[in-house]
């Protein structure tokens, strides 16, 4: 996805912003629904912690189509795309799943196991073309999938902590260190960031770096050739997070998402980075959580002198193509393209709608939609370089890691990075 998508994403916001088995009742996926029988569709996800909102949305689908019961299964994130890529190609697998976006989605597109949806979806039409593009194969430019939602990336804050110690959200590097200084001398941890969910580290170094190497003008470089992943402003970008490693906590490399999640949701630390996406699961924790959320301040060095916001195209849902129960099953993908099932996505599970028109509920949600859309900057290695193996976010993540613990510069964990992504891409 070229620069322009990445900005192009903003027509989609800046509407937000003005304000398997499928299993036949009393059978194994033999039945249809026409006749009256009943049918399970079972649709699988990586989100275990929107289990219960996703039981009443279904629900809300099954009331509207009482032939059709949705069986919602959820796995491990990171353990979700090998189950997925099995569970596609034999019998058990889903009906419909939770796709990841761009070249995360090209593998099980390549082996056929997804069914293209245009023509068969009349209510693609309710997404813009940048939403799509996240769902189409690279090759035949086809559509495989209802995207869900955009995630944005940014670093939330208890406005509580805040207060009670008089800091205000940074507007420069120096107050950040400065705010987060006065919050170890409390005793209070200034970052909950994890590292035994590597992914999350190029997240991280995005959040609180990509005004050091760039941002859309990096990515417009290195995908033209110009520019490449060895170069110092990129570097330099990879050794913010080392700069931040007092900040952290101490066993970061031993907490993973949901670790962090807890640390900062019971008031143990002051501020974390993180998706739009762990908004719902921080409040499941503490619903008395005081939020509010800001984008890091230019670091150190810094090529553009404004905060950025990250943000993607993150999910879609797709169709198996062994599903023995496409027709019921695209009644339920095409209810997904709906504005009542973009507002449950947007209310209720508390991420961002990418169906037209559907704008956040959620004050939150509402500034994290503004804040992209004034000041974009793409998940550089999901957006553009999940095309080939290895793939850049892995490439990232593991130098990351290394180099938080210890045993890599931030200049090899970028030749590292460059190696590895130059065996597949050309510019």
């Amino acid at each position: 996805m070229r620069t322009r998508r990445a900005l192009a994403i903003l027509a989609i916001t800046a509407a937000m912003a003005a304000t398997g088995a499928c299993t036949a009742t009393g059978s194994s996926g033999g039945g249809n629904a026409g006749g009256g029988s009943k049918v399970t569709l079972s649709v699988w996800s990586w989100r275990p912690e929107d289990a219960s909102t996703y039981k009443k949305i279904f629900d809300k689908f099954h009331a509207a189509h009482p032939n059709i019961t949705v069986d919602f299964k959820p796995y491990k994130s990171t353990e979700y795309n090998t189950i997925l890529s099995t569970g596609l190609t034999q019998a058990g697998g889903p009906d419909v799943a939770q796709l990841r976006s761009y070249g995360g989605l090209q593998p099980l597109i390549e082996a056929g196991n997804l069914v293209p949806l245009d023509g068969k979806v009349a209510g693609l039409s309710n997404f813009e073309t940048t939403a799509l593009d996240g769902t189409r194969g690279k090759k035949d430019g086809k559509v495989y999938g209802v995207p869900l939602e955009m995630s944005t990336f940014q670093i939330y804050y208890n406005k509580d902590i805040f207060s009670k110690y008089s800091l205000q959200p940074p507007t420069t590097w120096d107050q950040l260190i400065s705010d987060s200084q006065a919050l170890l001398s409390h005793g209070i941890t200034p970052f909950a960031a994890a590292g035994k969910d590597t992914w999350l580290l190029p997240l991280y170094d995005d959040a609180f770096a990509a005004t050091r190497y760039g941002g859309t003008a990096f990515e417009k470089k290195v995908l033209a050739g110009q520019a490449k992943f060895t170069d110092p402003d990129y570097v330099a970008a990879l050794n913010v997070l080392n700069q931040l490693k007092p900040y952290f906590p101490k066993d970061q490399m031993g907490l993973a998402e949901t670790d962090v999640q807890t640390l900062f949701a019971t008031g143990k630390a002051a501020m974390i980075p993180e998706g739009s996406f762990a908004l719902a699961p921080m409040k499941a924790i503490n619903a008395n959580l005081n939020l509010g959320v800001f984008n890091a301040p230019p670091a150190p060095g810094a090529l553009v002198n404004n905060p950025l916001e990250v943000g993607w195209v993150d999910a879609s849902y797709g169709l198996n193509a062994k599903s023995t129960h496409q027709k019921e099953a695209l009644e339920l993908l095409q209810w997904m393209t709906t504005a009542d099932f973009g507002h449950m996505v947007a209310d209720d599970l508390k991420q961002v709608s990418l169906v037209k028109g559907v704008q956040s509920a959620d004050p939150l949600l509402s500034q994290m939609v503004q804040d992209y859309t004034q000041s974009p900057t793409p998940y550089l290695m999901l957006v553009d370089f999940r095309y080939g193996t290895p793939l850049g976010s892995d490439l990232q993540a593991a130098g990351l890691q290394k180099m938080l613990l210890g045993q890599q510069s931030a200049a090899q964990v970028a030749g590292d990075i460059q190696n590895g992504i130059a065996q597949w891409f050309k510019p």
